[in-house]
């Protein structure tokens, strides 16, 4: 019999998947369960039916795993769907994910499960979109417009969750909808971006805020930003090979978000992209390019289409003269210029959806040797890993980057040689 939606039944899991939840079956009929562990036997209610798939939250633990954590933790608020399970555990389960997606999409069985490098779990993200409601910030719960209290997922520093509530503090008059924020690695510098609701106009006597350097309005009907004090831009200094970098981003430039693994994430990136000249697709602000060209590289085509990144860009880049070649384009429209040249490595950086078809035409066709690409989501690694390899390309490595701990994310590193 088909499940039905609010009714209780007990479950045994089977393996992690893709997107946080539990795989576990009930008659025949797969459940996609949320606050469970592979192996433990749970009581769940069925909140949500989707064709022939069914989704549950666990409501009671009936043989529970010993990588179970003790305390009541809101699996919905931050996407926090592994905090109730063990560190070294949700590691593990990672791992887990990226070997199911290349076996299952990209079918390519991995030798050996692949390593998660770990990251301390209390205050690593640098970056954060909260949403506000009645005077708080706070996170969406998933798939409500319910706001929870960031606080106690530890994602963001005590410090930054503080400086959030003297800002709501000092705008309870002002209709704010939602709030980017972005700080440097050392938290020494803060900035936030609010969004206001529609037809309020942005305040002009907002004094300094203790632990906010920079903040700015949205106005959306209007299309543009207006500066409040301080500086939209925060830096962040990072050791490269034997230099140091600086990196300046702007509150609404894409920046990596772990402050713990950002130093280690560079260094093993840099590893897998030896001498000579380098493309880098999705390149961001230049945490990958300017590196490299710290670290020697004389060569190096920056490609970015993403406007704030885009000048943060080339302004990270000056420094370095010719070594850096900036181009202002979509990766599709940089593509398709005549006369490309072929370099070495082609290091990729793309968003969560993975590479275009329209990219990808345009990537074999320049038949690079190397390729090293950074990835944000498994499923959509392994699909393009698929089209490397029908072009002649071999896994040659993997290694993956626990940005996001007590979450479903994970970064994975795979190099591909012709």
């Amino acid at each position: 019999m088909p499940l039905e939606l609010h009714i209780e039944i007990t479950v045994t899991i089977e393996k992690p998947v893709a997107g946080g939840r539990m795989l576990a079956r009930h008659d025949g009929q797969i459940v996609f369960v949320a606050g469970a562990i592979p192996g433990e036997r749970v009581r769940v209610r069925i909140d949500r039916i989707q064709k022939q798939l069914a989704f549950g939250n666990v409501v009671g633990v009936l043989d529970p795993s010993p990588d179970r954590r003790a305390g009541d933790v809101d699996w919905a608020c931050g996407g926090s769907l592994y905090a109730h399970i063990e560190y070294e555990r949700q590691r593990q389960v990672k791992s887990e994910v990226i070997a199911d997606a290349f076996a299952r999409i990209a079918k390519t069985p991995l030798a050996a499960p692949v390593v998660v490098r770990a990251s301390r779990e209390d205050g690593y993200r640098m970056r954060a979109r909260l949403h506000a409601r009645h005077g708080k910030f706070g996170f969406f719960r998933e798939g409500t417009h319910e706001l929870c209290d960031a606080a106690p997922t530890r994602q963001l520093l005590p410090d930054s969750i503080d400086a959030l509530r003297r800002l709501a503090d000092a705008l309870h008059a002002v209709a704010v909808t939602s709030c980017e924020l972005s700080e440097n690695a050392d938290a020494t510098e803060r900035a936030v971006l609010l969004e206001l609701a529609p037809s309020v106009t942005a305040p002009n006597d907002i004094a300094p805020i203790d632990g906010i350097s920079g903040l700015l309005f949205v106005d959306h009907e209007q299309g543009y930003l207006t500066v409040a004090y301080g500086s939209p831009y925060v830096v962040d200094r990072i050791r490269a090979s034997d230099a140091t970098i600086a990196l300046t981003h702007h509150v609404q430039s894409f920046f990596q978000g772990n402050r713990h693994l950002l130093p280690e994430l560079v260094t093993q990136v840099l590893a897998q992209v030896p001498a000579g000249t380098v493309t880098e697709l999705y390149a961001g602000v230049g945490l990958f390019a300017v590196s490299l060209a710290a670290r020697g590289n004389a060569q190096v085509v920056a490609v970015e289409g993403d406007r704030s990144s885009a000048r943060d860009l080339d302004s990270n880049s000056a420094p370095y003269g010719a070594a850096i070649h900036v181009q202002h384009l979509s990766v599709e429209s940089f593509l398709k210029q005549r006369g490309l040249q072929r370099p070495d490595t082609l290091l990729l950086d793309p968003p969560r959806t993975g590479i275009s078809t329209e990219a990808m035409s345009g990537i074999l066709g320049l038949k690079v040797s190397r390729v090293v690409y950074l990835s944000c989501d498994p499923a959509t690694l392994a699909r393009d890993v698929k089209r490397f390899s029908e072009a002649g390309y071999r896994l040659g490595h993997i290694e993956a980057f626990d940005l996001f701990p007590n979450t479903a994310h994970v970064e994975t590193l795979a190099v591909l040689t012709k």
